[in-house]
């Protein structure tokens, strides 16, 4: 380690020394989980502390998504992992395809399991990786990185911007390098770790918060949801295939013998099953409407004169997954 990148290191909140806790490995199993699980409770309080950040990066993104853009996420290590798994999550959540929501680590999906020692310091890794995307001035990038400093997740925010892609950068901590290569900071400071420098706790932690709204509320923007279901799932087993039945349910009132016929006329498909209960209209009618509205489920609701009030199971506490 270099002296310049040990005095940096140093100066990270990430990064600093907790005195008051030499002696964690001598403290009883239930104390040192209490005393955990005390610090991870700071940690919604650090990510509400940048709700208005995390909010404007979010429009920016459902922007460019509607417009045929997609959104990757870029890092290394926890946070590359962090960012593989929610681009993962959202194919079977939203019914999304899998090319829309990209995750990129350093060191490529060997890495997700095993350390690819080196990877993180590649800048030229992270333009290769970019461009091996394909990426355009449509897409969004969000690099992340606990201490901002990480050249992977700063060079591929700064590729990203200079091909015009909306760019974000998520770290935890303030006045950060990647925050301020990118158009929209978002810097969680949650602190010291219990571990020093362990950032695969509350900053990673952190970072998975804020990656669920991103992904979540982009698409509640996308109309990938009716009022708080999941209007875009595939039946692709049988637990799904009772969670889809549920949610048509829930969205019409419709009796389970309904509800499930109305999905095998639609081929399975929520949306349209939806549309054809509380309208009428047939199943292509209603596939026809819905892609004249882009999948907007309340838009078609609205075009065939139904007053799409929020849907039944919303705020009712009714939406558990069965």
């Amino acid at each position: 380690m270099t002296e310049d990148l040990r005095a940096r290191l140093d100066t990270l909140a990430t990064e600093a020394y907790r005195p008051e806790l030499a002696g964690l490995d001598r403290l009883p199993t239930l104390e040192i989980a209490a005393l955990m699980n005390g610090e991870d409770r700071t940690v919604p309080e650090a990510v509400g502390r940048r709700l208005p950040e995390i909010a404007a990066a979010v429009d920016a993104i459902a922007e460019r998504l509607a417009r045929g853009g997609r959104l990757v996420y870029a890092g290394a290590g926890t946070a590359g992992r962090i960012g593989v798994l929610d681009a993962a999550e959202c194919p079977p959540t939203f019914g999304t395809d899998p090319e829309l929501v990209v995750g990129l680590i350093a060191g490529g999906p060997e890495a997700v399991l095993n350390a690819v020692e080196g990877a993180e310091d590649s800048r030229e890794l992270a333009v290769a990786d970019l461009k091996g995307i394909g990426l355009t001035a449509d897409d969004a990038v969000i690099g992340v990185s606990a201490s901002g400093r990480t050249p992977y997740a700063v060079a591929a925010v700064e590729h990203a911007r200079a091909l015009g892609a909306l760019t974000v950068g998520l770290a935890c901590t303030a006045g950060s390098e990647l925050g301020a290569a990118a158009e929209h900071p978002v810097e969680v400071v949650v602190g010291p770790e219990v571990l020093t420098g362990s950032t695969r706790l509350k900053a990673g932690t952190a970072q998975k918060l804020v990656l669920n709204m991103v992904s979540t509320i982009t698409m509640v923007r996308l109309g990938r949801t009716y009022g708080n279901l999941l209007v875009d799932l595939r039946a692709t087993n049988e637990k799904l295939r009772a969670r889809c039945r549920r949610i048509v349910a829930l969205a019409t009132g419709a009796a389970p013998e309904a509800a499930d016929r109305a999905l095998d006329a639609a081929g399975g498909e929520v949306k349209p099953a939806i549309l054809t209960l509380l309208t009428g209209l047939a199943p292509a009618d209603a596939a026809r409407l819905l892609a004249a509205h882009g999948g907007r489920l309340r838009e078609a609701l609205e075009a065939a004169g139904h007053t799409a009030a929020p849907a039944p199971g919303a705020g009712t506490g009714a939406g558990g997954a069965p």
